[in-house]
């Protein structure tokens, strides 16, 4: 455990080549931190230990949202792996889902300190690379068109509550109970022919407006309920980070009637400002930034690889991305041979110099599965569509970065900025 009660988990492996990839997870979870959520990782990402590399990976030191605090906790086991262990070579930084937030916020926040950055590369995998004050945008949609359909979260007959906050912050409602209101509502846990009329016709509205997949409308959900709550009482003082002002939904059976009468709010300033600069990034990366993204990403949507690559060219450092996209379709995993060929390429553009081409990284995929044999799926020419063509932007959401360097820096003077460590 750190000075700051974060638990890490640290691996080495005999033959080891010199080379530390340092982790950032995903969640965030909301639960205290405990040793395990490390050690879960390193079981996951056990590739990049088989690549020759050691890994590291903090649990961060509390549960809940805070980007920058993830981002600080990270860090600060880069530098104890160097007091505590050996100095590596070079330091690789990987992040995987939100964690791909966490450790390119990680990487713009520390890694210009000195002459020398102090991570080599970073790799971003299914990364929630459009930052917190958009990249939620699509589950304050889904809270709004749900409950629009569904009326059970709340209920008629429960105290009512502006959808925003997730949940009243003394609420006693537990996963399973919403669960059992989606199932109630939708029908999305039972087989098609067993849904009622009803149930269809919600699922079919909900899903057309909103366009997440139907397997992982349960978890969006959750995010939209206990995550939101977490952001909005524990870390906002119970401001509202969110808004769907000016918001024209589609897709619906009668678009007229849902846009009247779904429910509308705006966002405080000042918590969007704070969570925006705890999470957005502003694309000023100065190493080799690489990312791996599954095209049917069904909780990250792969348009978020998007948003990040206007940020970043628009930041003026587009020659320090490459964005690869593979034809998988789950979230918190992908091919170990992906995650190889990924590494390799990172490694390599750092030694040489020379920026990686998609087809490149796609060769390196299949020498890594004679090794793996877990299947190469890159696709070099695919492009993903702009954020806004998943997502409906707010006014002033269509240019990127969502916070640029000036703003950070200005916001980076006022007391009391953000989001508490």
């Amino acid at each position: 455990m750190d000075e700051n009660g974060a638990y890490y988990t640290v691996a080495v492996p005999e033959q080891w080549n010199g080379d530390l990839v340092l982790h950032a997870h995903g969640g965030p979870d909301l639960g205290a931190p405990g040793p395990e959520r490390s050690a879960e990782d390193l079981e996951r990402w056990t590739v990049m230990v088989k690549e020759g590399y050691a890994w590291a990976g903090s649990s961060y030191r509390r549960g809940g949202y805070g980007a920058r605090m993830a981002a600080e906790d990270t860090e600060n086991l880069r530098r104890l792996f160097g007091a505590d262990f050996a100095k590596p070579d070079r330091t690789l930084l990987h992040g995987q889902s939100w964690g791909g937030d966490v450790a390119a916020k990680a990487a713009e926040t520390y890694g210009a300190r000195g002459k020398r950055p102090v991570y080599d590369g970073v790799l971003l995998t299914n990364g929630l690379v459009g930052g917190g004050s958009r990249g939620y945008d699509y589950r304050v949609d889904l809270r709004v068109v749900y409950q629009y359909y569904c009326r059970n979260h709340p209920r008629p007959s429960e105290p009512q509550y502006p959808l925003w906050q997730g949940l009243p912050a003394d609420s006693t409602m537990t996963s399973a109970d919403l669960k059992a209101r989606v199932q109630e509502c939708t029908g999305v846990e039972s087989a098609p022919e067993e849904r009622t009329a009803r149930q269809r016709k919600n699922l079919s509205a909900i899903l057309g407006v909103v366009q997440v997949p139907e397997r992982t409308l349960v978890s969006h959900l959750n995010f939209a309920t206990f995550t939101f709550r977490d952001i909005v009482h524990e870390r906002l003082d119970g401001r509202n980070p969110f808004g769907n002002r000016g918001v024209r939904y589609s897709g619906s059976p009668d678009d007229k009637a849902l846009n009247a009468g779904v429910q509308r709010f705006s966002a405080d300033p000042g918590a969007r400002r704070d969570l925006s600069y705890d999470s957005d990034l502003t694309g000023r990366i100065r190493v080799p930034v690489l990312t791996l993204h599954a095209i049917d990403d069904p909780t990250v949507f792969v348009e978020h690889e998007s948003a990040y690559r206007a940020a970043v060219r628009n930041a003026g450092r587009g020659r320090l991305l490459v964005q690869t996209f593979t034809q998988e379709s789950e979230h918190s995993s992908l091919s170990d041979s992906g995650y190889a060929a990924a590494v390799r390429s990172l490694a390599a553009w750092v030694d040489s110099g020379r920026r990686p081409t998609p087809g490149r990284v796609a060769e390196r995929c299949a020498d890594a599965d004679d090794t793996y044999g877990t299947g190469c799926f890159i696709k070099p020419r695919y492009r993903p569509g702009s954020y806004s063509s998943r997502v409906y932007p707010r006014p002033g959401g269509l240019h990127w970065p969502a916070m640029t360097a000036a703003q950070e820096k200005a916001w980076s003077r006022l007391d009391g900025v953000g989001i508490e460590h």
